[in-house]
């Protein structure tokens, strides 16, 4: 082997060795997972925001689905009190969102809101649908009325 393709290989595999791990770690963190309606609220284990490992670490958000929404809901954590949850059905013309990061955006014309559910850029020009959330027995309840 000449050393220019040993160098070469030396740098794919080492290139691997890092990004592969992170790869994993991110596609694990991130859930679609199915909600139980019970009364009129979505209700969602807290437990489904840790990731598992040896440290307690959360994941920034989940994305809830169940048979009876016509589109999903994220749930963003701040903290352990503080959650938002968010109607993903762009508000320009009804296209569901897409999460990446700290950020929801519309596929069909690029509009995006916060994780708060507050447009930043448009062609949309009102924020998402917010829905209210208890915390009771280690589950979020979050209150379906305003669908």
């Amino acid at each position: 082997m000449k050393r220019k393709d040993f160098i070469k290989n030396c740098g794919y595999a080492c290139l691997a060795g890092l990004g592969i791990p992170t790869l994993l770690e991110s596609c694990s963190s991130l859930q679609i997972l199915s909600g139980e309606i019970a009364d009129d609220n979505l209700v969602v284990p807290i437990s489904d925001f840790i990731i598992k490992s040896n440290k307690k670490q959360f994941k920034k958000y989940i994305i809830v689905t169940n048979d009876l929404l016509k589109f999903p809901i994220c749930i963003y954590r701040f903290n352990e009190n503080t959650y938002s949850a968010l109607w993903m059905e762009c508000t320009h013309l009804g296209a569901e969102l897409q999460v990446f990061g700290d950020k929801l955006q519309c596929p069909a014309h690029g509009s995006e809101f916060n994780n708060k559910g507050i447009m930043q850029n448009g062609p949309a020009d009102t924020n998402l649908r917010t829905f209210a959330i208890v915390i009771e027995t280690n589950q979020l309840k979050i209150s379906l009325k305003a669908i």
